[in-house]
């Protein structure tokens, strides 16, 4: 299975192009890395590939098909800022459940206590939140796994047992994983393979 841009552009309204041209792919089981400087279009990348923005031009595929319309996408981003990510006005096992019944072991490795699921977003910190996002991530029908500067919000502690367990669930489930981030060292840490987005944009 494969994740695939061809020939992807973005702009808003009649605005300079921030994305021309785009071609990238990401094999089920590979690791890749996007960097680039802040404000050059890799989280509106992100969101294009998980299907939360519709390019301008081009088209997102899934070993030849387009992106689901409806139900669970197999393609599933982690926001740098989990708030994007939840309906502040559900509470946070419903919005779980919208894809996966909740797993306990992984809830539990990601240090996520039971009783957060039935509290609504904003009681939790930006840290608990984000840890809920990665969690809620990876259900059993996740293929893709877009990580956009998934653990800039956590403690250089946390970062390290998150990446930990998004990289154990890569490897024993073969999800491709594109983690987008400025920090080429991260990258080159945790990927296979880095994609320049500075060298790739046509613009």
């Amino acid at each position: 299975m494969r994740l695939e841009a061809q020939q992807i552009s973005f702009r808003y309204g009649k605005a300079a192009w921030l994305l021309k041209d785009i071609n990238l792919s990401v094999a089920q089981g590979e690791r890749v890395g996007l960097v680039g400087p802040s404000g050059y279009g890799k989280s509106t990348l992100a969101q294009i590939l998980s299907g939360y923005i519709r390019p301008t031009r081009g088209k997102v595929l899934i070993d030849g098909s387009p992106l689901p319309d409806s139900g669970y996408c197999p393609v599933q981003l982690i926001y740098q800022h989990p708030e994007k990510a939840l309906n502040p006005r559900r509470k946070l096992g419903d919005s779980l459940r919208e894809g996966w019944a909740p797993d306990d072991q992984l809830l539990a490795a990601m240090g996520i206590e039971r009783e957060w699921l039935g509290r609504w977003p904003n009681e939790l910190s930006g840290g608990e939140l984000q840890r809920f996002c990665v969690a809620r991530a990876l259900g059993p029908q996740t293929r893709f796994l877009l990580a956009d500067e998934m653990s800039t919000m956590l403690d250089v502690i946390t970062q390290a047992q998150i990446w930990d367990i998004v990289l154990k669930a890569v490897e024993e489930r073969q999800m491709g994983l594109l983690a987008v981030t400025h920090n080429r060292a991260l990258a080159e840490r945790v990927c296979t393979r880095i994609i320049d987005l500075e060298e790739l944009n046509n613009c």
